[in-house]
């Protein structure tokens, strides 16, 4: 045990970190390595491969992964601005580089090889841009001559820019709910919310009407009988096969037809093999650590700290929510991992770095108490002298 005397860097965190929030998030990532060893050994096979290919990836990221998380979290709030910065520039530039030299898969180019390891710069920028925009928020409420919201705005459009491009429409609607409500929860007036839904709204019709494959999977979601829904109606007979116990580890059978199971539909995976039961206790985990992080925000006293980490918080649980509900078949089809869980060395390691800056900011720090600031209010300068 480490004594509450102890000065040591290491007790400080200790005593200092969210200990049940730090626990939640270490259990989706064991979680996430169970779950490869049910997902990815028939993915690799399909594509004639090293059955446990996917499964050591992400035992060699996940190392890496737990340090970055530990490292930043250990960072002082003005540090976590100052990674954000230099996070936010790097994926800008590495998004930037993707249009001319990255790898393209499925019509979208949204990878980079770097050092034999292909990196979604994407993926980095999000939790940036949310810091950063959490910081340019606060700024201008503290100084109103700091023009905060429209350099927020400005940040906002150059990524989301930049995501169109690639495509990647899924995650720039993702960054347009984060970014609206942290302008909601900076005070943002009621009679301006119905606007920017309005122009929200209108962004999903345009993309629906130009875009054929945003289109395409709006229309198999309204009207199945319209086009291949072949990979929904495998995840729900995965729900369907599982039942409540699931048939046992390593007895799945409808993974070995559906694409993307250790990406995309794991959840699923995890349904036929564990149980429905399983995925309701992977629901809770989630639910508790976004709980537990948006309180966090709702006490916490400095306006920087709530709002990076509501944004956070609120980004975590909508890529979490919108992955689970596409395998239920309750939203239309959309590529977007399920965090700590799903398969892939970029998003690991980006939520690694994202939930990292929340234990960073949730960190219990002394605080004057009312009393003191009262008694030295009170003391005239020759007294302090």
């Amino acid at each position: 045990m480490v004594s509450r005397a102890d000065r040591s860097p290491f007790a400080e965190w200790l005593w200092t970190v969210d200990r049940y929030l730090f626990a939640g998030f270490v259990i989706l990532m064991i979680g996430g390595i169970v779950l490869s060893f049910a997902a990815s050994p028939a993915v690799a096979e399909r594509l004639g491969i090293d059955s446990y290919h996917f499964i050591k990836r992400q035992a060699v990221f996940l190392v890496p992964a737990l340090a970055l998380m530990l490292g930043v979290s250990a960072l002082s709030p003005r540090m976590v601005r100052r990674v954000a910065l230099v996070v936010f520039v790097a994926s800008l530039a590495l998004m930037v580089a993707t249009l001319f030299i990255g790898m393209e898969a499925k019509g979208a180019r949204r990878w980079v090889m770097i050092l034999g390891f292909s990196i979604q710069p994407s993926e980095f920028l999000k939790p940036a841009l949310i810091v950063l925009v959490a910081f340019l928020l606060s700024e201008g409420g503290r100084r109103p001559e700091v023009p905060g919201s429209l350099f927020a705005i400005l940040l906002f459009v150059m990524s989301a820019a930049l995501l169109v491009a690639q495509p990647d429409f899924g995650q720039t609607m993702l960054l347009m709910l984060v970014f609206a409500a942290l302008f909601f929860l900076n005070g943002l007036p009621w009679v301006a919310i119905v606007p920017i839904g309005a122009l929200g709204a209108g962004g999903i019709l345009a993309a629906y009407m130009t875009l054929p494959h945003v289109q395409s999977r709006v229309d198999r979601f309204l009207d199945p009988s319209s086009g291949d829904t072949f990979n929904v109606d495998r995840a729900i007979e995965a729900f369907v096969s599982g039942s409540w116990f699931g048939r046992g580890p390593g007895e799945g059978t409808i993974k070995r037809v559906l694409p993307e199971s250790h990406t995309d539909f794991i959840f699923a995976v995890a349904a036929e093999e564990f149980g429905i039961l399983v995925c309701l206790i992977l629901v809770l985990v989630f639910t508790f650590v976004v709980l537990r992080g948006l309180g966090h925000a709702a006490r916490d006293t400095d306006p920087f700290g709530r709002l990076a980490t509501a944004g956070l918080m609120v980004l975590f649980g909508i890529q979490s929510c919108i992955n689970m509900a596409v395998n239920l078949n309750l939203m239309p089809a959309k590529g977007m991992t399920l965090p700590f869980i799903s398969y892939g060395g970029s998003s690991l390691l980006a939520t690694a770095l994202s939930m990292g800056f929340v234990l960073a900011l949730t960190r219990r720090r002394p605080q004057a108490s009312r009393t003191d600031s009262v008694v030295v209010s009170r003391l005239s300068p020759a007294k302090l002298t």
